[in-house]
């Protein structure tokens, strides 16, 4: 009797609490349908899944070879990748998904893809010759809980980019591209030059250019002057193959733990890296507002995908001539995405490739097309101007529980003088083991007391100058510092100096810097202090 009415409760939609589960509930009731029905996977990207909503936000990290990409992440990370190494020749063969783990471990391709929590089952198609050169690095690292990284092969340049890789380069990239949050392109002060796969490389990012930040990496080994000629150079190469009329954003510096090679422009570096580094801190901030976006980049491009089929399949019986019919109606395609743009009003940003588009219909069979279903497209454009944006009001409360990317660099740019930023209590068990930093007391000593301190004490000021003299990047003094001031007090006494001076010295020599301050470097003095509340 009251049949009406349960199927009435039935159909009304679930309430959504977030905006990533209203995404996805949009997406496979009405945007799936309509990529199904057009076969918007054969001619764009396949269809979306779980993990593509639920993922962390990615940084895809390009350049040509020996641009210092692996350095990079290594230098984001303060760790070494599994399996990475650095060298001036094409040393990263593979695309190498960098992500949290709770061991150190290297996942192959062909078992990456078939993972569903992994945002990767569709790279499937490119076969095994993309897939043996695609692996998973994990690590147990701070920074890789909030956001993951994607290292790419060495872009080549001469005769080195004949070579074929064995698959689509330029289509993974322009997959991987309409997945990540972030594109940074890494160009070496020193090879500016953009060479045809780079160029390719480039082109493969087009409808994504609001995600490329640019990176001028190894600024430390050019003169102020010269500098100045290399970023307008850099400018100019850039003008020639990113096809849009703003200028990207270009940030300057020396991204790897090595002292800088010419230190005049240390503020410049400093600046440049803060400004990097907060963008890359936001991406969790600003996921779902990042995936409702490219939701709607998405919804506008398979309407406008829609819309082509099915006129080409309206066009194909008003040619007469059998099997020429195909090629003739693909020569007029210029002409018939123009009346498609002026009919639907649509924006020129909107509309595929022409020659892409040409190329993908020569081998298809234009008889099967399918024809023009109304209500389909009645449903995207209901998406488009009701649906997505009743979620807009919960964008607000769909942040994060930890909003910002910690650990590694980014701790080190945030502490003391060389950064503002909080600063974190940490808590270590008191060790009656040698101070390592006792032999070399003496030296410290000397230097401590020549830098006139007050009170017993120096303060951040008087310190940093000494300590800038290493040649160090910023963020790694700034992590040398948030480990020697052991009290937190803002200032170095003469047993933190020598901490400091100990950790800078063992970090010239090629070393890390602990997560941590062990006992054995806790001074003597504070190992009470160390272990009691502040």
């Amino acid at each position: 009797m009251f049949s009406w009415l349960r199927r009435h409760q039935r159909a009304a939609a679930p309430e959504v609490r977030t905006v990533t589960e209203g995404l996805k509930a949009l997406y496979r009731a009405k945007l799936l349908p309509v990529e199904e029905f057009y076969r918007f996977q054969e001619f764009h990207s396949p269809a979306l899944e779980d993990a593509d909503f639920d993922g962390k936000p990615m940084v895809l990290v390009m350049g040509q070879y020996s641009s210092g990409k692996t350095s990079f992440i290594q230098y984001l990370l303060e760790q070494e990748i599994p399996g990475g190494r650095v060298g001036p020749e094409p040393t990263t063969d593979s695309f190498v998904a960098v992500m949290h783990g709770d061991a150190e471990g290297i996942i192959p391709g062909n078992a990456l893809v078939v993972d569903p929590k992994k945002p990767f089952r569709h790279l499937d198609p490119f076969g095994n010759g993309f897939l043996n050169r695609f692996v998973c690095a994990t690590l147990n690292n701070q920074v890789l809980e909030s956001i993951s990284l994607i290292d790419t092969p060495g872009i080549l340049a001469g005769a080195k980019q004949r070579v074929c890789r064995g698959y689509d380069f330029p289509a993974v990239l322009r997959w991987f591209a309409e997945r990540v949050d972030l594109v940074i392109l890494l160009f070496d002060a020193h090879k500016l030059e953009i060479s045809d796969e780079f160029s390719g490389a480039i082109r493969a990012l087009r409808g994504h250019e609001d995600k490329i930040r640019v990176v001028l990496n190894k600024a430390d080994a050019v003169e102020t002057q010269q500098l100045m000629r290399v970023y307008g150079a850099l400018m100019w190469c850039l003008g020639k193959v990113v096809d849009t009329p703003e200028v990207l954003r270009v940030f300057i510096g020396s991204f790897w733990a090595q002292p800088l090679l010419n230190p005049e422009n240390r503020r410049l570096f400093e600046l440049e890296e803060q400004d990097l580094f907060r963008e890359i801190q936001a991406l969790p901030r600003n996921a779902a507002l990042r995936k409702l976006n490219d939701l709607v980049k998405r919804a506008r491009l398979v309407r406008v995908h829609a819309l082509i089929l099915s006129r080409l399949r309206q066009e194909l019986p008003s040619l007469l001539g059998g099997s020429g019919r195909r090629k003739r109606l693909i020569q007029r395609l210029p002409a018939l995405l123009a009346r498609i743009q002026r009919e639907h009003q649509i924006p020129p940003g909107d509309l595929p490739d022409c020659a892409r588009l040409q190329e993908q219909l020569l081998s298809r069979d234009l008889s099967r097309l399918p024809a023009l279903k109304r209500r389909l497209l009645a449903g995207l454009e209901e998406l488009l101007s009701r649906d997505i944006p009743a979620l807009t009001p919960l964008l607000a409360g769909d942040a994060p529980a930890e909003p910002e990317v910690r650990g590694g660099a980014f701790e080190g740019a945030r502490v003391g003088p060389f950064g503002a930023g909080s600063e974190d209590e940490e808590d270590e068990d008191e060790d009656s083991d040698e101070w390592v930093v006792l032999k070399d007391k003496a030296k410290y000593d000397e230097i401590f007391y020549g830098l006139a301190p007050s009170g017993g004490k120096l303060s951040g000021r008087r310190a940093r100058g000494w300590m800038v003299a290493s040649n160090l990047p910023s963020s790694v003094l700034g992590r040398i510092w948030q480990l020697s001031d052991v009290d937190r007090d803002g200032m170095l006494d003469h047993e933190e100096f020598a901490l400091a001076g100990h950790l800078i010295g063992a970090k010239l020599e090629g070393r890390g810097l602990p997560a941590d301050l062990p006992p054995r470097l806790v001074p003597p003095s504070k190992r009470r202090h160390k272990g009691s509340a502040e």
